[in-house]
């Protein structure tokens, strides 16, 4: 049996197109409701996570035309940006190209994928700018400033992704962890939502690829092909998006071990064509597996868990114990939270939390609660139990940007 996606686009226009996230079709599998491949004309797929491969490209006007030549450097609330490719002489503009994970030069805590949430909160941005003359100019600047923003993501929504521990007793700095990752076997820390992922529940390719359309980041976009580094191994995506027509909630700043990084939410529709596009939709967690390695050497794998002893069972998101509270211990745990979730008051402001964990297992006293979980593991013929401490993943944010782009098709605001 088998539709096009004309039928698709006709079903959904005419509203009779039944459309279910990838979510609720695991929950039907769960709950034994036999959902069959004419039951099912799309299914909408999410993730998000830290994606490292994500740069914005700007236009911004600094001053009146003529009064300086071409800019040479140019910072963005002291985020270094990256003048060009064209040099917009005596324009009195810039391009610029800003990574998701560079750092500030005063703030090192501060990188672009901050920046990028404030600008899409609609917050007021320096814009410090050196001419080849030497000159310098400042200008404050928002949202409605930028002439042009557009996302790239060179490398993102791998189908698989690694998880990583440290064996050794030592501390390593890195972006896979939110803090220094101490050994032997205290931290596990992972990435990717499983069950939810785009490429997950299409592993044949047969409709994720170029000129696909997407949510990135709220705006819609499209997959400009295979992202760097993607191979049949561990594919992943190059995808772009107008930025000006996205939304804050969905991407942000996350600090690690080695400083600031960036994560990104996308929504992916997958129209079920056929018996084995609809086959391919039903993979659950607990058929994923998830390859732990040495966080010496991403390349360097020691075990395999599976999704399902990540994700399956547990809490999305920590509850804040005001009895356990303390003023001292609290200023700690506030600096390390990757997206500055945490006031001063230990409240959590949960519209910026990730729900990675880390103010559990910081907290140790139970000012945080969340069951975060923890994974079962062999190496050369030893059993392990590594506590869960950082997920580099946000399940309800790719839980959000799915029903998003369902409810977007439904309305009819979004063509397959």
């Amino acid at each position: 049996m088998s539709r096009t996606i004309d039928e698709v686009n006709k079903k959904i226009s005419n509203g009779e197109a039944n459309i279910f996230t990838a979510e609720e079709i695991k929950d039907s599998i769960r709950n034994e409701e036999n959902l069959s491949f004419e039951d099912v004309d799309v299914v909408t797929t999410g993730t998000c996570g830290i994606m490292s491969g994500t740069a914005a490209i700007f236009h911004i006007e600094v001053t009146d035309p003529g009064v300086f030549q071409k800019a040479k450097k140019v910072y963005l609330n002291g985020v270094p940006a990256f003048p060009g490719p064209c040099p917009n002489e005596l324009l009195g503009s810039v391009d610029l190209i800003v990574y998701g994970t560079e750092h500030g030069i005063k703030n090192h805590q501060y990188g672009g994928g901050f920046l990028f949430k404030d600008i899409l909160n609609g917050e007021k941005i320096d814009v410090e700018v050196e001419a080849v003359d030497g000159r310098k100019f400042e200008k404050q600047v928002t949202i409605e400033d930028f002439q042009r923003a557009q996302l790239l993501g060179t490398r993102m929504a791998f189908k698989n992704y690694t998880a990583f521990i440290n064996p050794l007793d030592d501390v390593v700095n890195s972006i896979f962890n939110g803090i220094p990752t101490k050994g032997a076997f205290d931290q596990f820390t992972f990435s990717g939502c499983g069950e939810l992922n785009p490429i997950q529940n299409n592993v044949s390719r047969t409709l994720i690829k170029e000129g696909t359309k997407i949510l990135l980041n709220g705006a819609k976009g499209m997959v400009l092909g295979d992202g760097t580094r993607s191979s049949d191994l561990k594919p992943n995506l190059m995808l772009t998006a107008d930025m000006l027509q996205m939304s804050g909630e969905y991407i942000g700043g996350f600090k690690t071990g080695a400083g600031p990084e960036v994560y990104d939410s996308i929504a992916i529709p997958l129209p079920i064509l056929n018996e084995k596009i609809f086959e391919e939709v039903q993979i659950l967690n607990s058929e994923i597996p998830l390859t732990i390695a040495d966080i010496h050497g991403r390349h360097l794998p020691l075990s395999e868990t599976t999704y399902g002893a990540v994700w399956d069972g547990h809490d999305e998101r920590p509850t804040f114990n005001f009895n356990r509270f303390d003023e001292k211990i609290n200023e700690g745990i506030k600096r390390a939270c990757p997206t500055n979730a945490i006031s001063e008051n230990g409240t959590i402001n949960l519209d910026k939390c990730f729900g990675c964990g880390l103010c559990v297992y910081l907290s140790k006293n139970g000012t945080y609660n969340m069951n975060i979980g923890s994974v079962d593991f062999d190496i050369d013929d030893r059993s392990f139990n590594v506590p869960i401490t950082c997920r580099q993943s946000d399940i309800q944010r790719a839980r959000k940007i799915a029903i998003k782009l369902k409810r977007l098709i439904g309305e009819g605001e979004f063509e397959l």
